[in-house]
């Protein structure tokens, strides 16, 4: 397998991420694609996983046929559903070979190498994932609907409703308020049209603008993101309580929502070794390696 390379797939709600690294573990080239969870269809998430193959595989001035070289490791949102997930396998794909399993899963190998520990995903999503003494534990990561606390989707959709709520003169009225209505041309029946078909990924675009209203202060922001932050604070305590020594937080979100963090949660936060996409490469090349040894000639007495 001198030859071979492997990609690394870090698929959530709003894109998809690839890495490609070469027998050696040298860099090859990285890209992107569209989003990748496994609840919005297997055809949409294949479809962005080669896009971002390919994405990777240009910037490694590789030409596309060389995907069929490729090991796939797939990190994907929404791959603890057991039925989307039997869908997606059934597809055809180019690669070598393929070993897929949650973001989670992924993220989790990347931090900490394998290590005992845990992992905090505040990203479109959120999820906790650690593995105690062998065992795996998962936390949240139920899609924003009914789960994902201090989750971009979350914040959004937050930040949405509480617009909605200045305009019917049922909740205050500040400047995020007006911004948001404001997006919409100040009407109500613009944002009901809009959330009926709004992704995850809609929502979260709407977090970076409620971010700054509170760094600015505003009483609205400020209430939604220390909401935001008191949700991932239960999530780090959770997971503790599970036995994992430490959390590595992981995520777009993970950076602007630490300072909000309690002091608890900061004394237990450590940096992650690598990323997710690492960690895919990782999950390829233990399932290639597994693979080869099952095809390996058996010896007999």
């Amino acid at each position: 397998m001198t030859d071979a390379l492997f990609i690394g797939i870090d698929g959530g709600g709003t894109h998809c991420r690839a890495r490609i690294r070469d027998a050696q573990g040298a860099l090859v080239g990285e890209g992107r694609g569209g989003p990748a969870n496994i609840r919005l269809g297997p055809e949409t998430v294949m479809a962005s996983i080669l896009a971002a193959a390919r994405a990777a595989a240009a910037a490694g001035n590789l030409g596309e046929e060389n995907v069929h070289r490729m090991h796939a490791g797939l990190g994907l949102a929404g791959a603890a559903q057991s039925k989307p997930l039997a869908l997606f396998k059934s597809l055809p794909h180019p690669f070598a070979s393929v070993s897929v399993d949650t973001d989670a899963y992924t993220a989790w190998l990347g931090a900490t190498e394998g290590a005992e520990g845990a992992i905090l995903i505040l990203g479109t999503g959120s999820c906790g994932f650690a593995v105690v003494e062998g065992t795996r534990h998962s936390i949240g990561g139920y899609g924003s609907i009914i789960s994902d606390g201090g989750s971009g989707a979350v914040i959004g959709r937050e930040g949405l409703r509480r617009a909605v709520l200045a305009f019917d003169e049922l909740g205050p009225r500040s400047a995020l308020t007006d911004a948001l209505l404001g997006h919409f041309g100040h009407s109500v029946e613009a944002i009901v049209d809009w959330a009926d078909v709004a992704t995850p990924g809609d929502f979260a675009s709407f977090t970076p603008t409620i971010l700054a209203h509170a760094a600015a202060g505003d009483p609205v922001a400020t209430a939604i993101i220390a909401a935001a932050a008191a949700e991932a604070d239960t999530l780090i305590t959770r997971l503790l309580a599970l036995g994992a020594p430490t959390v590595a937080l992981l995520g777009g979100l993970a950076g602007p929502l630490t300072p909000w963090l309690s002091p608890h949660a900061h004394d237990h936060i450590v940096a992650a070794r690598a990323d997710a996409m690492d960690g895919a490469i990782l999950m390829a090349q233990q399932h290639a390696m597994t693979c080869a040894s099952d095809l390996s000639p058996r010896i007999r007495p």
